[in-house]
């Protein structure tokens, strides 16, 4: 038997791309600490600890309220409304930035003291 749907959170929903949408098209510094995945349509963008929060930017602007991990290894979502863990469904692949991007990211746009710049 299936799992229930859960409102916003679309298991057919593919990733935008391999890194930060706003932050590769020039939108603030240009660089992420981590990134997260819009549950409801896949929208790549950097997590809060990153200088331009644009995961939750973007799933507080559409209202998209479940944000999941793009990180190798972590499977997790999180509610931006009720600010809690929940499980989630299996999202279509890819689940993580490829491994040959490094953390932070992209390469070359990081600066050397990018620790100063997190949240």
């Amino acid at each position: 038997m299936g799992q229930e749907p859960i409102p916003g959170i679309d298991p057919t929903a593919a990733p935008s791309g391999d890194g930060c949408v706003e932050c590769l098209a020039g939108d603030g510094p240009g660089w992420w600490l981590h990134l997260r995945r819009c549950a409801a349509c896949g929208h790549i963008g950097c997590c809060d600890s990153s200088p331009s929060q644009h995961g939750t930017k973007h799933a507080r602007e559409a209202g998209h309220p479940f944000l999941t991990s793009f990180e190798p290894g972590e499977s997790w979502f999180w509610n931006i409304e009720t600010d809690q863990y929940h499980e989630g469904p299996p999202l279509p692949p890819p689940t993580a930035h490829p491994a040959s991007q490094p953390t932070p990211g992209p390469r070359g746009k990081v600066p050397a003291d990018w620790r100063r710049h997190l949240h």
